[in-house]
Parts: C-alpha cells; sequence; structure tokens
C-alpha cells in the first residue's frame, strides 16, 4: 500500500506541470514495485526451475 509520505515524496519529483495519465502511471509502477518488494520478503517467489518449466509452456 502506498503512504501519504511516499506519495508526496513521488510528487515532488514530477515537473511543475504534469498529466494525470504520468502520475497515476508513476504511482501504478511504484505499487507493482513495493507489492514484489513484499512478496519476495516473504519468499513468495517462483524459482528459476519454475519459470522455465512455465516458459516452455507458452512457447509450445
Amino acid at each position: 500500500m502506498l503512504t501519504k509520505t511516499r506519495l508526496l515524496a513521488e510528487m515532488d519529483k514530477f515537473p511543475e506541470e504534469f498529466s494525470i495519465d504520468e502520475l497515476i502511471e508513476r504511482l501504478i509502477l511504484i505499487e507493482k514495485i513495493e507489492t514484489g518488494n513484499r512478496q519476495s520478503e516473504s519468499n513468495q517467489v517462483v524459482s528459476e526451475a519454475e519459470m522455465d518449466y512455465e516458459i516452455k509452456k507458452w512457447l509450445t
């Protein structure tokens, strides 16, 4: 979850004028990165062998 502090820090990085789309894209990216970090910390990851298996399924 995104905190108000993190949101304000991100807003400070933006130029004086920007589109709502740019803001939403940045917020979605930050949320996905934070979710990935939490999953990694709680060992909710896919092994390389599992990934290889899934990729092979996609390509056949």
